[in-house]
């Protein structure tokens, strides 16, 4: 009989088609890894492209844990045109001729949305408001509003700016962009709001997620490499990128896998979740500081 071959613990980090929802992802992943215990930590839209982290075994149990929260992203603004969704995937709703935009007035913009700044989400987002997506909602056809929220955008560079004629004949602007931003921002939105600002519309027709938190594009594979070859991130590399990392010795390891609270030491308090580590190396658990004690978040050892 022959023995199955078990899948590691560890993150798969994915260079995610076009196409694709995250959760086509995970069920594409659940085939190749052969295992139902397949998550995503944070979503990607099914028209961009990079990065996506996913948990396979017992590392789905750190996916809620994981402090993903800055992304790196390179997509192409088009202004002079907006779309249902905000981007290239809705029906065109809008058209301005924006030849006359300067390269003054876009880096004005440009500025207006870098920061920490307030963000309307598109009505198409899975935002729940009263419990329901917001894109349903929108699907449905109902008038609604979505409560703008605090988002921070590190970074938002314009690399090329290229004139062209769109499909029904307008003169539009298309700006390749790189933009840095805190989870929850939605890069769609920015095309909206910039291309409004100026006056002429706008909306996202590429994207590429290039980073989450401090998994890179250079790391990811696509589902056909992984085909070939299953690339697993192994769980303690996984924790040891993502984690402060607390080394223990023999007794104290012993003490946490019985579940004992161990004291915290100074510098990993106000760190959130702390990976443990054995003197061999073995990840013992995620844990986090708690009127001095180490409360443990999820236990692998």
């Amino acid at each position: 009989m022959t023995e199955k071959i078990r899948t590691p613990d560890g993150l798969v980090i994915v260079d995610k088609p076009s196409g694709f929802t995250s959760h086509d992802v995970v069920a594409k992943m659940r085939g190749i890894a052969r295992t139902r215990r397949v998550g995503h930590a944070g979503t990607l839209d099914p028209m961009a492209t990079g990065v996506l982290v996913l948990g396979v075994e017992r590392a789905t149990k750190l996916l809620g844990h994981l402090a993903l929260t800055e992304k790196e992203y390179l997509g192409t603004i088009r202004l002079g045109q907006t779309t249902l969704t905000d981007d290239a995937e809705g029906e065109i709703t809008g058209s301005v001729d924006a030849s006359k935009v300067t390269r003054d007035a876009v880096d004005a913009g440009i500025a207006e949305l870098t920061g920490r700044i307030m963000q309307v989400p598109s009505k198409v987002s899975a935002i729940k408001i009263n419990g329901v997506r917001s894109y349903k909602r929108a699907r449905d056809g109902e008038e609604f509003d979505i409560p703008a929220r605090p988002v921070t955008v590190s970074s938002f560079a314009v690399h090329d700016i290229r004139d062209t004629v769109a499909e029904d004949g307008t003169p539009v602007l298309d700006l390749v962009v790189s933009v840095v931003c805190s989870s929850g921002t939605y890069i769609r939105a920015l095309a909206r709001d910039l291309g409004a600002g100026l006056g002429v519309g706008g909306h996202l027709t590429a994207l590429r997620r290039t980073r989450v938190g401090p998994y890179k594009l250079d790391s990811a594979r696509t589902l056909d490499q992984l085909q070939q070859d299953l690339t697993v991130m192994p769980i303690a590399e996984a924790a040891t990128a993502a984690f402060p990392r607390w080394d223990v010795d023999a007794r104290r390891a012993k003490l946490l896998t019985n579940g004992v609270r161990l004291d915290m030491p100074e510098e990993y308090v106000g760190k959130g979740a702390v990976a443990v580590f054995d003197p061999e190396g073995v990840f013992l658990a995620l844990v986090e500081e708690q009127k001095g004690k180490a409360k443990s978040l999820a236990v692998f050892g």
